[in-house]
């Protein structure tokens, strides 16, 4: 069944209706050729964007970069905590934040963002669920766990404008413990999961046009 969730969540058809995070990053980066990626994990929805001529992934999971690696989907890779490197300024076209902020703690969170204005020609794009949300460590991953929430008010004051993301915020919970993140139903409330899974698919078509109310939100910074 993940499998076959999967398959339809990336198909085009899908992602053109309900706008998925997939679809929101390629339209995004339509204009951008080169990307930073912090904490690209080990399957960047990235890989979907095939203009991208160059990336460079920073992961600090040692087999997160390794999975990553496997599918080549980064032109080079830093094993760092993203805290710990440094580019020049207009380093990239973009610098991308997927699912990444939530788990560093807030005031690191902000100096990341300030330091992603100053590494970005053309924009900053950050994926977080809308406010904070509890999550343990994952599976042997410690880095899984969330440190801060960032909501629709904080996020605009930084220069975003946001989108909501998987549907209506009241069908999701806490990831249980162990749950890899590549289970599209893992963090759905109530069962049967593939059923609410499919409703909250089918209230993206509010979330995305009304952020508040969704589960998350995905943000664009236009540099000027």
């Amino acid at each position: 069944m993940k499998k076959i969730i999967d398959k339809i969540y990336h198909s085009r058809f899908f992602s053109s209706i309900f706008r998925t995070t997939v679809f929101c990053l390629k339209k995004e980066l339509r204009d951008c050729k080169s990307v930073l990626d912090l904490g690209c994990g080990p399957s960047s929805p990235l890989k979907y964007c095939e203009n991208i001529k160059y990336s460079i992934g920073v992961e600090t999971f040692g087999p997160a970069i390794e999975e990553s690696k496997k599918g080549k989907i980064h032109t080079e890779y830093i094993e760092k905590e993203v805290e710990e490197v440094d580019f020049p300024e207009n380093s990239f076209d973009a610098v991308i934040m997927i699912e990444v902020i939530e788990h560093l703690p807030e005031n690191i969170g902000y100096a990341m963002l300030k330091k992603a204005d100053k590494w970005a020609k053309k924009k900053v794009i950050v994926s977080t669920p809308n406010g904070f949300l509890p999550q343990k460590a994952l599976g042997d991953n410690s880095f899984q766990k969330h440190l801060s929430g960032w909501s629709i008010e904080t996020m605009k004051k930084n220069g975003f404008r946001c989108r909501g993301l998987s549907g209506l915020k009241w069908l999701h919970r806490e990831s249980p413990l162990g749950v890899a993140g590549n289970d599209f139903t893992a963090s759905i409330r109530f069962r049967p999961r593939f059923f609410w899974f499919i409703i909250a698919t089918l209230s993206q078509f509010i979330t995305y046009l009304f952020p508040a109310c969704a589960f998350e939100i995905f943000c664009v910074k236009k540099i000027k």
